[in-house]
C-alpha cells in the first residue's frame, strides 16, 4: 500500500482511498470486481488470513462462495485494488501497470 501511495503522489494522480477492512465492502462492488477480474486476482492466497482458513472455507467452489468468504474476511482481499478513471481495476501495485494504465486513462498526459 505505501509503494502505491508514493507512487500515485509522485506522479500527481489524485485518489480517494477507501480502508475496506475497516470501513467494509458491499457484495455489490465484490461482486463487480469478480465480474472484471475473477476471485483469483483477488483472493490473497499468501496471507496470514488465508492461512487461518479451515480446508472447507479455503474450497471455494463459486463466485458466490468466493464473494461471502471476502467480505466475512476482508483482509483475504489483494491490496491495493485501484479502480482507474478508465474503469480499469488494478489489483496489487505494479508501477508499469499503474503506468501504462493510469497514463493511457488521461490520454497519455501526465
Amino acid at each position: 500500500m505505501k509503494k502505491a501511495f508514493s507512487w500515485l503522489g509522485e506522479h500527481g494522480v489524485a485518489h480517494r482511498f477507501h480502508d475496506y477492512r475497516k470501513d467494509g465492502l458491499d457484495a455489490d462492488t465484490v461482486r463487480g470486481w469478480c465480474a472484471q477480474v475473477g476471485w483469483k486476482a483477488l483472493v490473497n492466497t499468501r496471507g496470514t488470513t488465508w492461512r487461518k482458513l479451515s480446508p472447507e472455507q479455503q474450497a471455494i467452489g463459486s463466485d458466490e462462495d468466493a464473494i461471502a468468504l471476502m467480505l466475512e474476511h476482508p483482509s483475504l482481499i489483494r491490496r491495493p485494488v485501484l479502480l482507474t478513471p478508465a474503469g480499469e481495476l488494478l489489483i496489487g501495485f505494479e508501477p508499469e501497470r499503474y503506468e501504462a494504465s493510469l497514463n493511457h486513462a488521461e490520454g497519455g498526459q501526465k
